[in-house]
């Protein structure tokens, strides 16, 4: 009896729901976190000419929008500041209302870009992600972490709605976040002791292109977006297909009101010439800023790990990518670039997944808690080549961002030094230091025995090549060279 009771009671739960004409996109259910101390947007669909109303938990009061001939509804309401405090929001019109419950107030990130974004905290098929058992015996301590997954979809039309739900993390779930993400998220909510949420819309192995939308593909690349067939035919692996990617992943999270982006991406387009890269990079941005219509949204990105890409270990194709990585944070309003350059261990030469995901996600946290919510005393960036003296056979090298010391004075690796003949050798590197106001003072001198006279310098500029020179902070030198050769 008691059975049929419950049975009964969820059929008729269940067809009140049902009779309701709202409909809500599927970013917007149980056990969301919507933005802090901000106008959220709520939409949905409904017919036309109805009148759709929000009732809040947190204040009581409604809000209207009237739908329109194509369907379509869209307001916004104030949110609270962040707690851990469930929240409920319902959405009415004539012929009934539904309500979505567990909410949360908090910060909402996105995680966009390819395979290492989109790596879960449990690791892929052979690619392990560091410390996988611990992490998730601590994901008990992350009651403030969420996360939302958008499918991976292609479209030739941009998608309004996705089949995702939100899921809190716990011990059962925490291995399906991304893990670069979660890392982030984990350290910003402990740092901040509020709510956080990750919206994941990224695909494995998706190009920059794959991102931009039809107005920006036509006037900025060659790529055929009319004819599905001929626009991917240059493309072995639907992966690496352009558009398709951002109107069925993407589009479907625009009227998501979030706090910044995060973004990790570019292994798919090393061989990309001339600075072709970062200026696709910066339209995305563009794109996506004019498109969430916050204002300048903060971005911050991952410069690709080491790894052997089809020109070697000592190519420089690699290279070449992390070096416009590194012009794309100048050249971006609002940007940081965390380098990785040794969050790879020497054995993952091979391997495109790093298994260091914590210092991905936690460097990214470190520009987010300076820059976004101010905490200053943070150390966020990485050191950068400035400039060189060249004396006496060495070249002396003075960097940016150093805050206020090296990691290391001595046994420093990863440089090299060429004379004119422009052949590169292995160098010795170390702190130079003498007594007096010597210009030299507080540089990296740089020499081997085989370059007498140099003329460049770099440093782990190939494919695969770990340093272990940073700043006071622990974080490590963007590498770099001198010579445009």
């Amino acid at each position: 009896m008691k059975k049929q009771l419950i049975t009964a009671v969820a059929l008729i739960l269940t067809a009140s729901v049902s009779e309701a004409k709202v409909r809500l996109p599927h970013l917007i259910g149980d056990n969301m976190v919507i933005q802090q101390q901000s106008d959220v947007r709520l939409w949905g669909w409904d017919k036309a000419g109805e009148t759709v109303t929000v009732k809040t938990s947190w204040s009581g009061e409604t809000a209207t929008a009237k739908v329109g001939k194509d369907g379509k509804w869209l307001l916004t309401v104030k949110s609270p500041a962040a707690s851990y405090t469930p929240l409920s929001i319902t959405f009415s019109d004539s012929d009934g209302s539904t309500t979505i419950n567990n909410v949360l107030s908090g910060e909402v990130w996105v995680c966009a870009g390819q395979s290492n974004m989109e790596m879960p905290v449990k690791g892929f098929g052979n690619c392990p992600v560091k410390d996988v058992n611990k992490e998730i015996l601590d994901a008990a301590n992350s009651k403030g972490v969420r996360s939302v997954k958008v499918p991976s979809v292609m479209s030739m039309r941009p998608l309004d709605d996705a089949q995702c739900e939100w899921r809190q993390c716990n011990m059962g779930t925490v291995g399906e976040f991304s893990a670069t993400g979660y890392f982030f998220a984990r350290m910003v909510s402990r740092a901040l002791d509020i709510p956080v949420g990750l919206i994941e819309a990224n695909k494995g192995g998706s190009r920059v292109e794959s991102w931009l939308d039809e107005d920006n593909l036509k006037k900025y690349t060659k790529e055929e977006i009319k004819d599905s067939v001929k626009m991917t035919k240059n493309f072995k692996w639907d992966f690496h297909y352009p558009l398709l990617w951002g109107n069925g992943t993407f589009h479907p999270i625009l009227n998501y009101t979030v706090k910044g982006i995060l973004y990790y991406q570019g292994c798919s387009n090393v061989g990309d010439p001339g600075n072709q890269y970062s200026e696709r990079l910066k339209l995305l941005v563009e794109q996506w800023r004019r498109d969430f219509k916050q204002g300048e949204l903060p971005f911050y990105f991952v410069q690709i790990a080491p790894y052997c890409y089809g020109d070697g270990l000592d190519g420089i194709s690699g290279a070449l990518l992390r070096e416009q990585q590194v012009r794309a944070s100048d050249i971006i309003p609002n940007s940081a670039l965390v380098c990785t350059n040794d969050a790879v261990y020497p054995y993952e030469a091979q391997q495109i997944h790093p298994a260091q995901k914590q210092k991905v996600g936690e460097r990214l946290a470190f520009h987010a808690l300076n820059k976004t919510y101010g905490i200053k005393t943070l150390i966020c960036e990485s050191p950068r080549y400035k400039d060189m003296i060249v004396q006496d056979g060495a070249a002396y090298l003075s960097f940016d961002n150093l805050a206020d010391g090296y990691s290391r004075w001595g046994d420093i690796e990863g440089f090299e030094v060429a004379g004119e003949d422009k052949v590169f050798h292995k160098a010795t590197a170390t702190k130079f230091w003498a007594e007096g106001n010597d210009p030299r003072n507080e540089r990296i001198a740089v020499s081997s025995p085989e370059v007498k006279n140099p003329v460049a310098v770099r440093y782990c500029f190939k494919n695969f090549q770990i340093g272990n020179l940073g700043n006071q902070g622990g974080l490590p030198l963007f590498p770099f060279r001198t010579d445009s050769w």
